[in-house]
């Protein structure tokens, strides 16, 4: 009977310290979050600087249609900059809440996961800032070319543009992250991707299509790099897949020969 009181107990103690140890790391996220956003808005100018800049070598002029616009366009910017300097410690609080749960595999998985997930989105920010907003830029005040109308841009709507440009190339290039972490939690199968890959292209040209001005140049040069990626994650996981079984095989052969 006394066993059975304690282990109700146990499980309270067990489980407020959970909700205790996830209290202090929202604090900490939360904590670095705001900070990050003060510090950003100190520079917020000198960042909407930098994004207009872009433009303003193109022909771009910019006009703000509320007299509150450019101000929330400080805040905006400014939170999107502090969402990204806090991202490495918000990710590491959310594994280091979740690696007692994990096994020693997992816990490696995840973190090489995030690692590699902040350098393939950084490297597709770098390439849509090098490559594809130059052409998306130059083709949207080309169309102006021949008339009398001049291109005044809300600066609300051209760095939103900006910002969903970089987001959209940043997640497209995690596509190799995510498909490595999905076959080795066994949810997606390597032949799955290889029988849907020309399914895959023809959705890939949809979604360029979509993201880029309607010149095949930019969708094309969008699509291209998608497909590249695919075909790289399918690569990326049959190698380590094909590892994972020479492993067993190897220890197996290493215990036959021991045995003999």
């Amino acid at each position: 009977m006394g066993k059975k009181k304690k282990e109700p107990e146990g499980k309270t103690m067990a489980l407020s310290g959970h909700l205790r140890e996830l209290r202090n790391r929202l604090v900490v996220c939360v904590a670095c979050l705001v900070l990050a956003f003060l510090v950003s808005l100190s520079f917020a100018s000198d960042l909407v600087s930098l994004l207009t800049d872009i433009g303003r070598g193109y022909g771009y002029r910019y006009v703000y249609l509320s007299p509150q616009e450019l101000l929330l366009e400080h805040f905006s910017v400014s939170l999107v900059a502090a969402v990204c300097v806090s991202l490495p410690v918000i990710l590491y609080e959310i594994w280091a809440f979740a690696r007692p749960g994990l096994e020693k595999k997992e816990s490696v998985l995840s973190i090489l996961a995030i690692f590699f997930g902040l350098i393939c989105f950084v490297g597709g920010v770098i390439f849509a800032y090098k490559l594809m907003l130059p052409f998306m830029l130059e083709f949207l005040i080309g169309i102006r070319a021949g008339t009398d109308i001049t291109a005044s841009i809300s600066v609300h709507n051209y760095i939103s543009f900006l910002l969903t440009i970089f987001i959209i190339f940043g997640m497209v290039f995690e596509l190799p992250v995510a498909s490595v972490l999905l076959t080795q939690l066994g949810l997606i199968k390597v032949e799955w991707m290889k029988k849907a890959r020309k399914v895959v292209v023809v959705v890939i040209f949809i979604v360029a299509a979509i993201i880029t001005p309607p010149d095949i140049v930019s969708q094309i040069m969008v699509a291209i790099p998608m497909i590249l990626l695919y075909q790289f994650s399918i690569l990326l996981c049959w190698l380590l897949m094909k590892f994972r079984r020479k492993k067993p095989e190897d220890e197996e052969n290493g215990e036959n020969k021991e045995e003999l």
